[in-house]
């Protein structure tokens, strides 16, 4: 079985909740995956990915990456996931910035990384977990 078919297989049959990204609705991703989704395309995050690191890491489960064009819209979208994880009972363990370029919010198993373009360009997370399966979240 290939890393990919792995992974799509786990996300199928992942059930349950738990802390940020342990538990999976059947055939989904974890809610907090998709409550961070939702709150950055909220405020209109551009190429919003999230990447599947279950299989490439044994620290990591979730990566969501999200670029803005202006600070004041980095801004916006840091607020928007604070906000809805607060809701949903869930406190970042740790934030590294603000910065005009990049914010780091980290839920545990899922870390959101808020950036502009020139910064995602430069860092290139995307390409450093190249082996991680890219995984398609709707907003809803």
């Amino acid at each position: 079985m290939t890393t990919a078919t792995r992974a799509e297989e786990s996300l199928k049959t992942t059930s349950g909740t738990g802390p940020a990204g342990q538990g999976a609705p059947k055939g989904g991703v974890p809610r907090e995956v998709q409550t961070i989704v939702d709150a950055l395309d909220d405020k209109r995050a551009v190429d919003i990915a999230v990447l599947d690191l279950r299989e490439a890491s044994e620290s990591l489960d979730w990566f969501i990456i999200a670029s803005g064009e202006s600070t004041p819209q980095l801004q916006a979208m840091e607020e928007s996931v604070r906000e809805r994880m607060k809701a949903a009972g869930h406190l970042p363990r740790g934030v590294e910035g603000p910065s005009n370029r990049w914010v780091l919010l980290d839920y545990g198993t899922v870390v959101v990384h808020v950036m502009s373009p020139d910064a995602r360009d430069f860092y290139d997370l995307e390409g450093l977990w190249a082996d991680a399966n890219r995984v398609e979240v709707v907003p809803s």
